[in-house]
């Protein structure tokens, strides 16, 4: 259906979060990418951790998606936050300098290196400290919260339940900015619960060629 068209797919990630069984993950990294299938395997098939109170699980399948552009992959940071990248999001990368203005990029997969690249521009010509956080997986945030707004409807009379993309970004400053290789619908699912105004940007539409011709 032409070049441009190469996002058709771009909705999987949406389809993934209408089934439950389905644990969907977008990681950026290769670390990521080990740290996930390690978790998925333990979680279906191996580690059985119930001497610590955790059970195995095996109606679950572990969706993740992965891409053919090559890129530089950095080594695994000695400080990675493991539960947050578990969760969906962490934070990757601080801005080097402090500038007039704040902002943070919420990048994922494939989409990672024009986001580092965006800080890069941001902090040159605009006098913007951009700090990147990559999201392995948006429909798990979106689950998180949708789990907290449920708890909430229905214990009206106990403390609510705080999303986990609401705890990461509390205490931040500025826009955020959400980016990914997929539809604006994917990286919208967290909006809710977004303490910051809140953007995404996605790959809706047929692109540079709607037939193969024409591109």
């Amino acid at each position: 259906l032409g070049e441009g068209l190469q996002h058709q797919d771009g909705h999987s990630l949406v389809l993934a979060s209408t089934v439950p069984a389905v644990q969907a993950y977008d990681p950026a990294f290769a670390y990521e990418i080990g740290a996930i299938v390690q978790a998925g395997i333990e979680r279906m098939y191996g580690k059985d951790s119930r001497e610590n109170g955790g059970e195995l699980d095996p109606d679950v399948i572990y969706y993740i998606t992965l891409y053919n552009e090559p890129y530089p992959q950095p080594a695994e940071p000695a400080d990675l936050n493991l539960d947050g990248l578990l969760r969906g999001i962490y934070h990757y990368r601080s801005a080097p300098e402090p500038r007039t203005h704040t902002a943070h990029l919420l990048a994922s997969g494939v989409a990672m290196p024009e986001a580092q690249r965006a800080a890069d521009l941001l902090a040159q010509h605009w006098d913007v400290a951009a700090d990147i956080w990559s999201v392995t997986s948006w429909n798990e945030l979106a689950r998180d919260g949708l789990a907290a707004d449920r708890h909430h409807l229905r214990h009206p009379d106990q403390p609510p339940h705080t999303p986990y993309i609401t705890h990461a970004l509390a205490g931040t400053t500025g826009p955020v900015l959400a980016v990914s290789d997929w539809m604006r619908a994917v990286p919208e699912q967290i909006r809710p619960w977004i303490p910051n105004h809140y953007t995404t940007l996605g790959t809706d539409g047929f692109g540079f060629s709607d037939t193969r011709p024409a591109a």
